[in-house]
């Protein structure tokens, strides 16, 4: 007799969770965040440029370092990727070095896979297209316990130390003329960077903006460094699913030698702009 009963019950269960793993596979998100960058001016342009001049220079660049994106995920991948701006004429055409850097130097799509621990993000640098393949970082988070609301959800914060030697735009600082070049060409050392991490745990995947992720829910806020990355609307489950492409396109190099073949580029380009100023042969006296 308790068999009997036994059996619908098992039943159910087995459709329960059939149900329940269903709907976590086919669980997808979208969240859309606004990265901004300080970056100190002073460092660039001439020595003797005057306050109207240095404030003219950072509206210019102001619109390199405030960017929109768009991160898919779902509870093992995700993809973040910039939002499509249509720049003003001439915008970056009277940018100095740094500028003319900066527009030969465009970050792609960044595929994270929690599963495999897969990094893929496509690059392009000086009309060179390439394919960053790199592990996931390790970040270890510590809980700090404070809370504070991010919209309608319930954030909670955690921090973490990391050594990077990532390129930033001030690696594309044109060279002083009494500028030592051995200092200026050794090789780059990590920098710490503080990260300051808000995540919720009312939507429970391990992802984040960039290369953050790690912790028991969507990352919606990072404060790191010179950089703050901020969720400004949230999709969960949308009526049009996205399917998630891994990034394929360029010649697959490691994180560390795309940044070698950066800071190379950058070094021949800051000769080239000394011999051209006059700092070298060949430039005026």
């Amino acid at each position: 007799m308790k068999f009997k009963f036994l059996k619908p019950i098992v039943i159910c269960t087995v459709l329960l969770i059939s149900i329940v793993s269903n709907a976590q596979a086919n669980f997808q998100g979208k969240a859309y965040y606004m990265s901004k960058t300080s970056i100190d001016t002073e460092n660039f342009g001439p020595p003797n440029m005057n306050e109207e001049q240095k404030k003219r220079m950072a509206e210019r660049m102001k619109s390199m370092f405030e960017k929109e994106y768009e991160l898919t995920f779902n509870q093992t991948e995700s993809l973040y990727k910039e939002e499509e701006i249509l720049d003003a004429p001439g915008q970056n055409q009277r940018g100095g070095f740094g500028a003319m850097m900066s527009s030969s130097f465009t970050g792609g799509p960044e595929y994270k896979n929690i599963k495999t621990k897969d990094l893929l993000q496509e690059m392009e640098f000086f009309g060179k297209q390439f394919l960053v393949k790199d592990q996931l970082p390790t970040y270890q988070w510590q809980m700090t316990g404070d809370t504070k609301q991010i919209g309608q959800y319930t954030c909670f914060k955690a921090t973490a130390t990391v050594q990077s030697t990532s390129v930033s735009f001030e690696d594309f600082r044109p060279p002083r003329r009494n500028e030592d070049k051995e200092e200026e060409t050794k090789p780059k050392e990590p920098k710490t960077i503080n990260v300051v991490a808000w995540y919720t745990m009312q939507i429970p995947v391990n992802q984040g903006p960039a290369d953050y992720w790690g912790l028991p829910g969507l990352i919606l806020e990072v404060n790191a460094g010179k950089t703050t990355i901020l969720c400004t609307k949230i999709v969960v489950n949308p009526e049009d699913k996205t399917t998630i492409k891994v990034p394929k396109k360029g010649k697959e190099v490691t994180r560390e030698e795309y940044n070698e073949i950066v800071q190379k580029k950058t070094e021949e380009m800051r000769n080239n702009f000394r011999n051209r100023r006059g700092g070298g042969p060949g430039g005026r006296r």
